[in-house]
């Protein structure tokens, strides 16, 4: 099974090649910064090195956010578009997870272990949801949840589980080569609705909250 992991909850995108569970190629791309758009350029330069053509891929997998609006926009118009030309099924997956799957490593004699994945929400709020890693696996304990900052390690503590993210302990970044330790996620989950899936940006964008408070109302549809 080929599969072709694409993340773009911050600002640096991940691509990842795999074959079966094992990591055949990755890559990175900055999402912001430059006069050029990096991320489809790095997905190509992945599957080159990998020694695999899109032909050969089986499904792709997207993390399906919360993070940054602009970034998961690209990354999912990319890889709905990559699957319809292809004829490719689509998964989705939480962007928070793949920050616990992407950095902790398959073991199947350690014990498990909780961790409260968090990415930046702007406004002193963060995204936080928890996964436990069992074995080979990462798998969900709750749902995603809007923390204020200042509620995070109480919320950790409570819950016996361990703050990992941008910013935090030792700066995991989601990484495209988790979905590797989400296979079980993604059989129980299925593939997406093509014509109805996007992103969960777990709150408006920034630019929208602006406007509305601005103008004191809702933005027009």
């Amino acid at each position: 099974m080929i599969t072709l992991a694409l993340d773009a909850s911050t600002y640096q995108g991940t691509v990842a090649v795999l074959d079966d569970s094992r990591v055949a190629a990755e890559g990175i791309a900055t999402m912001r910064g430059h006069d050029a758009e990096r991320f489809l350029p790095a997905v190509e330069d992945t599957l080159r090195r990998s020694g695999r053509q899109l032909a050969d891929v089986d499904r792709i997998v997207c993390g399906g956010g919360p993070g940054s609006f602009t970034s998961l926009r690209i990354a999912a118009s990319l890889a709905k578009g990559l699957a319809v030309g292809a004829d490719i099924p689509l998964y989705s997956v939480s962007s928070l997870a793949l920050i616990v799957a992407g950095n902790v490593q398959p073991d199947r004699a350690r014990e498990s272990r909780r961790y409260l994945a968090v990415l930046d929400a702007l406004r002193g709020d963060c995204f936080a949801a928890t996964f436990e890693h069992v074995g080979s696996d990462v798998i969900s304990r709750g749902a995603l949840r809007l923390f204020p900052k200042a509620d995070l390690e109480p919320a950790a503590l409570s819950e016996r589980a361990t703050v990992v993210g941008p910013g935090h302990g030792e700066g995991w970044l989601p990484l495209a080569r988790g979905a590797a330790l989400l296979i079980a996620t993604l059989s129980d989950q299925g593939p997406v609705n093509l014509g109805l899936w996007e992103p969960t940006y777990g709150r408006h964008p920034e630019a929208q909250a602006k406007w509305e408070l601005a103008h004191g109302q809702r933005l027009p549809r």
